[in-house]
């Protein structure tokens, strides 16, 4: 089998190909356009069948879905997609290449058996519907960041000469308000960049109505997000963006592991009796993290248990590592929610335990009088 790392950028592949024996067969660039990609790989496909094909590895980048899905077209029998963990400070894109290509040598029959490597951080890409979602998704963030972005604008232009003051409203988001920012004297360019302000607001307040409609759309259809959005404060674009960000439930085997993933545990540097644990690491998603930390104001208030617990770790450690405690075993409910396909429960994990429990009974009832 042949074995191939590919460094990428936008306008060339770096490439390096070893054989079983790890001894280098090719090295070479190739261009990323269509044709001359397509057909170096199957050039490649035919150099690797007399030897059972190859694997590939390539690093996270912009280009992995139309990479990944060439490869898969053209003999490839499996691709990785590894997250780097440092920057090298003697850098290139041949070395980079054969890192990466000696790496996959080297752990080649774990990641067959898609067994753990340690020091290497595998990506698993999503599939076509949580791709969607997540770009959907991202989509609507930027989209605010951008409103929010003319606004503050619209904002600094009042301020500029203390014109707040003489808004009607006490806030400018009103359409009375608005209205008024439309008929306001000013400058000749404080004018202009008004009005190029104020209709980049508009225009990102008719397509966020676009977006949220296809968000709720899309969210009845993704089972994860069926059963997130039952957590108190999650809206369809919450429990869209979480449940687009999991995949599959089966890939963490305990429900600590899905905390991990989204970094909400904590750093360590100990070393032999001294053990040091730091800030959360907040590796994974930042997104997700956001929509958490919003969410878990809405579970303190509606979950007695919940508030319980988060005034516990208040007192002793204070309300921030408190909040982030919350934010943590909510990742762990979440994976309870999906394994087990329950609602949130509120009341604590006995009260989850118990529902989980007749849940499990219902469906051997299921079973048994559908095999009757």
């Amino acid at each position: 089998m042949f074995y191939l790392g590919i460094d990428q950028h936008g306008m060339q592949l770096t490439i390096d190909l070893g054989d079983e024996a790890g001894d280098l067969v090719m090295h070479l660039q190739v261009k990323t356009e269509p044709k001359a990609l397509t057909k170096f790989l199957m050039e490649l496909q035919k150099l690797a069948a007399p030897h059972g094909g190859y694997l590939a590895v390539v690093e996270v980048c912009g280009f992995n879905d139309y990479l990944l899905a060439l490869l898969k077209q053209h003999g490839c029998i499996q691709a990785i997609v590894v997250q780097p963990e440092k920057r090298d400070k003697k850098k290139t894109d041949r070395r980079d290449a054969r890192h990466l290509r000696e790496t996959l040598w080297v752990n080649r029959l774990r990641i067959l058996k898609r067994q753990r490597v340690s020091g290497l951080r595998i990506v698993r890409p999503a599939n076509a519907q949580d791709n969607a979602s997540r770009q959907l998704t991202m989509l609507r963030t930027r989209m605010i960041r951008l409103r929010t972005s003319a606004i503050n604008k619209v904002r600094g232009i009042l301020r500029k000469s203390n014109l707040q003051h003489f808004c009607p409203t006490k806030g400018i988001q009103t359409k009375r308000a608005v209205a008024w920012l439309r008929q306001l004297e000013l400058g000749d360019i404080d004018r202009l960049e008004m009005d190029i302000h104020l209709d980049r607001w508009k225009l990102y307040n008719d397509k966020l109505q676009l977006v949220n409609a296809r968000i709720k759309e899309i969210q009845r259809q993704h089972d994860n997000a069926a059963i997130l959005i039952t957590i108190p404060g999650l809206s369809d674009y919450g429990s869209l963006a979480i449940g687009s960000r999991i995949g599959a439930h089966e890939d963490f085997p305990r429900a600590a592991s899905l905390a991990c993933f989204w970094g909400l545990t904590p750093g360590s540097n100990s070393s032999g009796n001294k053990i040091r644990n730091g800030q959360i690491t907040k590796e994974g998603s930042p997104l997700v993290r956001h929509i958490l930390a919003q969410a878990v104001l809405h579970v303190l208030r509606k979950d007695a248990w919940m508030r319980s617990w988060y005034q516990k770790i208040k007192r002793r450690r204070g309300s921030n590592i408190a909040r982030v405690a919350v934010m943590r075993r909510l990742a762990t409910i979440i994976w309870s929610m999906l394994k087990y396909k329950v609602p949130y429960v509120v009341g604590g994990p006995e009260e989850l335990r118990k529902v989980i429990k007749s849940q499990q009974i219902l469906s051997q009832e299921a079973t048994v009088v559908s095999s009757i």
